[in-house]
């Protein structure tokens, strides 16, 4: 019972397996890796227009709310059934994982909301790729894309959107 405690505990105090610490998340450092993975992504004031695989994303940041969102509009929620209803309430639960499915001013939406201070690099990056996933999956998988239940192919197309997000993040 303890061995797991103490393999823990060994690999916390060596320099060598030990990860670094990221400097806290500053709107400086977000925009800079938003500009990594889209070039043309275009500053707002305390926001970014940014796309991803032809999917609109709009990144704003509350420097004093210490908060983050990233959006991706779905549709209007105007016509949706209850079972859609239920259906990203599920999602939200169990397949969404960081992203979720959100309404505000009658619109679906697909939303990653983090503490801005407390955001990784990586963090943001798979935040992003999770909330185009959902957006994406929109009546289908309604999906994230980290992680899948089953052998099929969806989580292997899903998946490939996080890696070259993760991978053109590397550069900062």
């Amino acid at each position: 019972m303890f061995k797991p405690l103490i393999l823990m505990a060994l690999l916390a105090a060596s320099p060598t397996l030990a990860q670094e610490a990221e400097a806290p998340m500053t709107a400086q450092r977000l925009a800079q890796i938003v500009t990594v993975l889209d070039p043309d992504a275009r500053p707002a004031g305390s926001a970014i227009s940014m796309t991803i695989q032809d999917v609109p994303v709009l990144v704003v940041v509350d420097v004093g709310a210490n908060r983050m969102r990233a959006m991706v509009p779905i549709r209007r929620v105007e016509g949706m059934t209850q079972e859609e209803m239920a259906r990203v309430m599920q999602a939200n639960f169990d397949t969404a994982l960081d992203a979720r499915y959100a309404i505000a001013n009658g619109q679906l939406w697909a939303v990653f909301i983090h503490p801005l201070r407390q955001l990784e690099r990586d963090q943001l990056i798979s935040g992003l790729g999770q909330t185009v996933n959902i957006a994406l999956t929109y009546g289908s998988l309604y999906h994230g894309g980290e992680m899948q239940f089953g052998g099929g192919d969806s989580g292997d197309l899903q998946r490939k959107l996080l890696d070259e997000l993760l991978e053109k993040g590397q550069e900062i």
